[in-house]
């Protein structure tokens, strides 16, 4: 029987592989840990001239303006709003893609329709806001050029009506990524055993049922695991996607958390308010953490598939 070895002994004679570990490691404390210090400011009134650790405590006192104030609820229930309908309408695409492209079986279409569809996640979001106001420009966009050819009248920009920013946030996001996101249920559906189908086929299972019955159980732990995350995620909408789309017609409803954090901290010049800001993104944060450990609890109760 080999004697188990012990953590000292490997590091000895692994010690070239350990020495790989410092680069991430020292990537995690300089970029994840040391700028934890900075949360202080959150409970402070920053001045300048005295710095972090010199400017005085003043508590709750940011914490509470921001809950008192006007732009509270509706930061919140806009990053609520846009959060839960880009998680509810973009989860099932990479689901149903995964699903539909494993059943096809000429290999070469496949990596040809794989390609085509992983192509847009690596446009960069700056091009892809730009594409969209090409897209839906009134003058000479094709939703111009189109709707004036039906109805004889030029139509109206969709980047000014507030209501239309959320279908053009969230369709683009699903045209971006399902692609890429197929790629996690694709490689799990390889795992399924052969033998599954050929019991199937000789029961009489359709392609639907084998599906149903089959393939979709086999990406359930995956699809819970990715939900899990996107819970932990809900109040971190993405912050440059909303704020290349956003303007002054719009940000009635696309003022989230995030942008909100920027605008405040350093988008107002010589009144930005860094420690105030530091307030509301902490608040973010803890809302986050609690988001995440809450729908990890529930899932390990109910299916018994967690992240931790």
């Amino acid at each position: 029987m080999r004697k188990k070895m012990t953590p000292l002994v490997a590091l000895k004679r692994y010690w070239q592989l350990y020495l790989f570990l410092l680069i991430p490691l020292a990537y995690i404390i300089t970029f994840k840990y040391a700028p934890m210090v900075g949360i202080q400011l959150a409970f402070k009134n920053f001045e300048y001239d005295k710095g972090l650790f010199g400017s005085p405590w003043i508590g709750l006192r940011h914490f509470q303006r921001f809950f008192g104030s006007y732009i509270f609820a509706r930061v919140l229930v806009n990053t609520l709003r846009i959060a839960i309908l880009s998680m509810i309408f973009s989860m099932p695409f990479p689901i149903l893609f995964a699903l539909l492209l494993n059943s096809i079986n000429a290999k070469r279409y496949k990596k040809i329709v794989q390609t085509i569809t992983y192509i847009p996640h690596f446009i960069s979001t700056v091009v892809l806001v730009g594409m969209l106001m090409q897209l839906f420009n009134p003058n000479v966009g094709v939703y111009g050029v189109i709707y004036k050819s039906l109805t004889g009248t030029k139509p109206a920009d969709p980047f000014a009506i507030p209501e239309a920013f959320f279908y053009m946030y969230i369709g683009s996001g699903i045209w971006k990524s399902f692609g890429w996101g197929s790629i996690v249920y694709l490689a799990a559906l390889t795992n399924v055993p052969p033998e599954l189908y050929e019991a199937a086929e000789i029961d009489g299972a359709s392609r639907l049922q084998r599906m149903w019955s089959i393939e979709l159980p086999a990406i359930v732990p995956i699809v819970v695991i990715h939900l899990i995350m996107n819970c932990g995620s809900i109040l971190g909408v993405g912050f440059q996607k909303i704020y290349l789309m956003q303007n002054d017609l719009n940000i009635r409803l696309s003022e989230v958390i995030s942008t909100y954090v920027y605008k405040q901290g350093l988008g107002n010049g010589s009144r930005s308010d860094y420690a105030y800001s530091t307030a509301v993104d902490l608040f973010n944060s803890v809302v986050s953490l609690i988001m995440i450990v809450s729908v990890n609890h529930i899932s390990r109760r109910v299916n018994e598939t967690s992240l931790w």
